[in-house]
């Protein structure tokens, strides 16, 4: 595309420009995280608002970015601080929200991201990810949709029957091993390094997914047996071809410029494609979460609360 002239294509000149676009922007971004100072807390703030503006200018708009939350499900489970968290507030409502204090469900969180400077401690980060990859999404839920209503224990839906945020780590140079979690999964599906001024972005991605039907799979029917998550396409037509999806590995959205990676870009190829696989918003289970309040009230009464 960039060799040829065509009126009906971009100008050569038009493509470079948006490849040394992404180019200046990485450059910058990479610059700021190296500001140093003798204000550690500080600095540590600041470069984690540097990696959400990087975030907010490759996530579309319909997702919501907020700083220092925590994750809960219907079960009553509750993650560590996440650093970051991206998700669609458009149909899901916070649990709770009381100042920057914030509880979200997880059946509407799509991202979850944890920023680190130098100091990485393996055991805590693989903490991290364990009470992340703990939180289960619940199918209790009843929602209308176009063909049907969804009745979810009894009459799912066919294109997600539960779900999990995608895990991000964030970080400079410090090398850290993409550690297993008890489930056999890897901690983090992308870790992000700032290599320093002159290096760049380097994107490192979880290499047990294969291609994007195991992404999908992973994103979409969690926990679930492959059969019983693909079913017969003939009788699902919503997911008709999802085994297409198995010959397109996440590979392909490499972006080069002589030889070496634009990485920017190539996170924002990359990581909206696995957006796009996830059914977001969740079904949401508003009956499970009353469960759960309620069932905490009752069981204060027998402990005479």
């Amino acid at each position: 595309m960039c060799d040829t002239e065509s009126p009906n294509l971009p100008a050569n000149d038009t493509i470079r420009n948006i490849i040394n676009n992404y180019l200046q922007n990485e450059k910058s971004l990479v610059n700021q995280l190296y500001f140093t100072t003798s204000h550690g807390p500080t600095i540590g703030g600041f470069r984690e608002e540097i990696w959400k503006g990087m975030f907010e200018q490759i996530i579309p708009k319909k997702f919501v970015i907020e700083q220092s939350v925590f994750i809960i499900d219907s079960n009553g489970n509750v993650s560590h601080e996440v650093d970051l968290a991206i998700f669609d507030e458009t149909y899901t409502p916070y649990i709770f929200h009381y100042g920057k204090l914030k509880f979200i469900p997880i059946e509407a969180v799509a991202v979850v991201i944890e920023c680190k400077s130098n100091s990485i401690k393996a055991k805590k980060l693989k903490s991290w990810a364990e009470r992340v990859s703990a939180l289960k999404t619940s199918s209790d839920s009843y929602t209308r949709t176009i063909s049907q209503i969804v009745v979810g224990k009894e009459i799912p839906s066919p294109t997600q029957t539960s779900t999990r945020p995608l895990r991000i780590l964030c970080c400079l140079k410090e090398c850290i091993s993409n550690e297993k979690l008890g489930s056999g999964e890897k901690s983090f599906d992308f870790i992000i390094r700032s290599k320093g001024k002159r290096q760049g972005l380097q994107i490192d991605i979880n290499d047990s997914k294969k291609n994007l039907y195991d992404w999908y799979l992973d994103l979409n029917h969690r926990n679930q047996p492959e059969k019983s998550a693909e079913g017969d396409d003939k009788k699902r037509s919503h997911e008709t071809y999802s085994y297409k999806l198995k010959d397109v590995s996440l590979d392909k959205y490499q972006v080069e410029i002589a030889e070496k990676p634009v990485a920017l870009l190539t996170l924002n190829l990359q990581l909206n494609q696995l957006l796009m696989l996830i059914n977001n918003p969740m079904l949401f289970p508003h009956r499970a979460y009353a469960d759960m309040f309620n069932k905490c009230k009752l069981e204060d009464k027998v402990n005479g609360k």
